[in-house]
């Protein structure tokens, strides 16, 4: 299957080169390099301006070529898949724009967009020394004089823990305009710093962290910095709404910086397994390496399906990302942090080691993944968000509504996209899930299918399964719909068992609305072939779920069978075909980059 945003990816990586190679600019030693002297990856970060890459931050409306957010997502998850600060520091640009494509104006958006196609790095400031992820008690503001000023704001107050506050030129910035005005208090500012008084505003010391310690995590202080009243994002007092508006685009992207990690973590695993022998045999032959390995393989593919759905949703979907974003901003960090964790095991001493085994690159993508979790709302914070759901989505899935069309249209890989439209962004998911409620229906068409192929029989009874302990955490889910404070911690044990669930019926429905479009790909066919990866997936979630497994370790052989053939043939083990770095013909939207980025 020609899949757009993964072609792309794969012109991308070309453009970058073998990561092995010591004449290429972005390479694995280099960043182990860059890690160890704490310093921004600047050289490579210019590859990425020379090949595009924040073109595809930018809405076509505003000049860019973003246009399918799973392309995002693809994009950056390439990027990472080599190296977490680099991804993470130059993804930050996309990040920091997200709230002018949300709420800004036209002049906005055009404005803002030729910046980052310039290469102008652009920061998003919301966090506070003192309130963490409290964003209602937002202290940065706009003085009262400022009222007096008809043309500009007076903005004061510190912004810390954030990503590219140094090095970003323009930042959009959550400040209280009206002290007394609470939650419709809040204002977004697109704040130019190149525009400002330098006696106004000064950067933060650069906060020494453990992982990604290339990255630009500082802070910025403002005294009376002359902000112009053309700098409001939206309208006055919508700040709050906005920023969370925007938040469930970027935590559904978020899950690009895991996807990579996972990537990058099982490739070393597998590599170091194959190639590791002790008392006359290979580490892959033994029983409880092949088990880490497959168990982990089927994470990773879990968390590309949820991933794909989630970005797809982000345009078919909109008026339900409330619930889309938070469950996949918590189950991939959480998710990938374990399958490293696994993985760490078959390493050994070599996982903590540095110029040991692999340039130590294993420690390194360990320490930088763990603050994926923090980004855009930390674990809690989405659980929290789900929690605050629980009315409607237990009233929706009783009623069987949501939006199954859009639904439909995520989980369909061959579906086109509808254009993103920001005013059905929406706190919270007033109908349920669409891809809950599809949860019968594609249990219903696996059964249908077992008529026709009777290997699809097991995959069919987990189907099953997964659709009685979705009810059953639905009924669990009634005891706390009322709950808006003091949380007690069973809610959120809950919360972690609804994503486990709606994580099941999105893989679900990718399979039985995707897997005609793929089953005869000669390279990963095999996968979809006989519900192979939904099986496992459905038996790793099930045991999460407190279930009995599902599939024996036929299927997980199966399952490594597939991972080894990847590796043996140079390709990414992935959902979807991945090719490797010989040239391939381009579809139209790679032929167009290419036009475009060599004129």
């Amino acid at each position: 299957m020609e899949h757009p945003p993964y072609r792309l990816a794969e012109e991308l990586d070309r453009f970058l080169g073998d990561p092995n190679d010591p004449g290429e600019v972005f390479t694995y030693a280099r960043c182990v390099e860059l890690d160890d002297n704490e310093e921004f990856p600047a050289d490579i970060v210019r590859r990425f301006q020379e090949w595009g890459l924040p073109d595809h931050y930018v809405p076509v409306e505003y000049g860019g070529r973003l246009r399918d957010y799973e392309q995002v997502l693809q994009l950056v998850r390439t990027v990472a898949r080599r190296d977490m600060t680099c991804a993470i520091g130059h993804a930050k640009t996309y990040l920091g724009g997200v709230c002018v494509w949300v709420a800004g104006s036209a002049e906005q958006g055009a404005a803002l967009g030729a910046d980052i196609m310039a290469g102008v790095p652009v920061s998003l400031g919301l966090t506070e020394r003192e309130h963490g992820s409290d964003l209602l008690a937002t202290e940065v503001r706009t003085d009262e004089k400022a009222s007096d000023t008809e043309d500009h704001w007076l903005v004061s107050g510190e912004k810390w823990l954030i990503n590219n506050a140094t090095r970003g030129s323009v930042l959009s910035l959550l400040t209280r305009t009206r002290p007394d005005g609470g939650p419709r208090g809040l204002s977004v500012l697109l704040v130019d710093k190149r525009e400002l008084d330098e006696d106004t505003f000064r950067h933060l010391p650069k906060i020494r962290t453990h992982g990604i310690r290339g990255a630009d995590i500082s802070g910025i202080a403002f005294d009376g910095a002359r902000v112009p009243r053309s700098a409001l994002v939206g309208a006055e007092g919508a700040g709050l709404e906005i920023v969370l508006k925007a938040l469930q685009i970027t935590r559904a992207m978020v899950s690009a910086l895991s996807l990579g990690a996972g990537d990058h973590g099982l490739r070393l695993a597998l590599d170091f397994a194959e190639e590791r022998e002790l008392y006359g045999r290979r580490l892959i032959d033994l029983p409880q390496a092949r088990k880490v390995l497959a168990g982990a393989a089927a994470d990773v593919l879990m968390h590309e399906a949820v991933s794909m759905v989630a970005a797809r949703a982000v345009q078919a979907q909109t008026a339900e990302l409330s619930v889309t974003s938070a469950v996949t901003k918590y189950l991939l960090p959480t998710s990938t942090d374990q399958v490293l964790a696994d993985l760490k095991g078959l390493l050994g001493a070599r996982a903590f080691l540095k110029g040991v085994y692999a340039d130590g690159r294993f420690q390194k993508l360990e320490r930088d993944h763990r603050l994926v979790g923090l980004f855009d709302g930390n674990t809690l914070v989405n659980l929290n968000s789900l929690i605050n759901q629980f009315r409607s989505l237990v009233r929706g899935f009783g009623r069987g509504t949501g939006d199954t069309a859009g639904s439909d249209v995520a989980c369909d890989l061959g579906a086109p996209l509808p254009p993103l439209d920001p005013s059905k962004l929406s706190l919270v998911a007033r109908h349920g899930s669409g891809i809950m409620a599809g949860l019968a229906a594609s249990v219903d068409e696996i059964n249908r299918r077992v008529a026709l192929d009777s290997a699809l029989a097991p995959v069919a009874e987990a189907a099953q399964r997964l659709l009685a302990v979705t009810t059953a955490v639905h009924a669990e889910m009634e005891e706390y719909k009322s709950v808006l404070t003091e949380v007690p911690p069973a809610a959120y044990e809950v919360a972690c068992r609804y994503a486990l669930c709606w994580a099941g019926a999105a893989c679900l429905g990718l399979w039985t609305h995707s897997s005609d479009h793929v089953r005869d790909d000669p390279d990963t066919g095999a996968l979809w072939r006989e519900g192979l990866w939904l099986h496992t997936v459905l038996d790793r979630l099930l045991v999460r779920l407190g279930e009995p497994a599902v599939a024996g370790q036929e299927t997980y052989e199966g399952l490594l069978g597939a991972l080894r053939a990847a590796r043996s043939s140079g390709r990414l083990f992935s959902l979807l075909p991945q090719r490797g770095p010989e040239r391939q013909p381009a579809t139209p939207e790679v032929a167009a980059h290419e036009t475009e980025r060599t004129s």
